[in-house]
């Protein structure tokens, strides 16, 4: 997170499916809910969502079917246009854009993969990768340079001239992957794509993802309806329910705080200890002396030391400068409230 413009910025932005949308947001009441709206006729697909995306950062959107997670992320594409709001990408208001521009910042700022794989099952590994390229109008060889890049880079060299047909789902996956990759996108959309993968497969492609997350340093909107995926992979979660935010926080504060009852019947069976970090318990104001503990460190990580210790305060380091101090005694409620 850094103070720079966020790369994505909606502003009490509105999807309303219905016969007159427009119409109907202008002349609708303040404070007007899901269910009254429902009733109206119209479906709110997105309802007043404000969310700021910055570069570099992995935002995971989560909630269950229906709950306006797709829908949010096709409209940060503008894939739907919405009702009411303004949506910015790079400072630019994205609903004022031409469609010849708008397809000019789709084609070389945003990358999008689908729990749909869509590969073209007549064309290679390296024909589906190349495709956006040759949409694009490279030369032949420049595209299947770049190609056969990110094949490599997916993990999938000595497959180049396999189809479809003979790939595991998982290595379709990344051949869906690749595809985004190839164009070099600033801005990744994913949605739902490890979700028809086995337990086992899903596990290799988030580590793969977070390999690639972890040299590419993309902008990233991930959706999912699994929360442990979404501890995982997050900088932040934006937990959605009937189309509006509950809340967006770090996976620590989300666990430690649920900011509503939704979220946190949706946070009630995680195991804490797990899932919140040395970050995540600093104090202001707090010092601390002594063998520091690393920020990204999970309390369970931590354990043997926080059992074994006796100080108040431990100093919690990040990339070897100490960043704050976090309270013994908060992390071993956590370590000894967890299941």
């Amino acid at each position: 997170m850094t103070s720079e413009a966020p790369v994505i910025a909606a502003r009490n932005v509105w999807k309303l499916f219905g016969r007159d949308p427009k119409g109907y947001l202008r002349k609708m009441p303040a404070g007007h809910g899901y269910d009254a709206i429902q009733a109206d006729g119209y479906i709110a697909g997105v309802k007043d969502v404000s969310i700021e995306v910055t570069r570099g950062e992995m935002l995971v959107i989560m909630g269950l079917s229906g709950s306006g997670k797709s829908t949010l992320v096709r409209c940060f594409s503008r894939l739907h246009d919405i009702t009411g709001g303004t949506i910015e990408v790079d400072g630019q208001d994205i609903a004022k854009l031409r469609e010849r521009d708008l397809i000019d910042l789709r084609r070389k700022k945003m990358g999008m993969v689908f729990q749909s794989f869509g590969l073209l099952p007549h064309r290679t590994v390296l024909e589906n990768v190349a495709f956006p390229l040759e949409m694009r109008g490279q030369d032949r060889h420049t595209r299947r340079e770049r190609a056969l890049e990110v094949v490599r880079l997916v993990g999938l060299e000595g497959r180049e001239d396999y189809f479809p047909r003979e790939l595991s789902g998982g290595q379709q996956q990344r051949v869906g992957i690749a595809r985004s990759l190839a164009i070099e996108p600033d801005i990744w959309f994913l949605d739902e794509p490890f979700s028809a993968l086995d337990p086992l497969i899903r596990r290799e492609m988030q580590d793969e993802f977070l390999r690639l997350q972890g040299m590419l340093g993309k902008t990233i909107v991930f959706i999912t309806h699994d929360f442990d995926e979404a501890l995982r992979l997050a900088d932040r979660i934006a937990i959605m329910k009937d189309g509006a935010v509950e809340q967006c926080d770090t996976p620590d504060r989300i666990v430690l705080n649920p900011a509503t009852e939704y979220v946190r019947k949706f946070t009630e069976d995680i195991d804490k200890a797990r899932v919140v970090r040395a970050s995540g318990l600093i104090r202001d104001g707090l010092t601390g002396e002594g063998e520091p503990v690393d920020a990204g460190a999970s309390i369970r990580d931590m354990a043997r030391v926080l059992v074994g210790d006796s100080r108040t305060a431990i100093p919690v380091t990040r990339d070897g400068a100490v960043i704050g101090a976090m309270s013994r005694s908060d992390a071993l409620d956590i370590l000894v409230g967890a299941d």
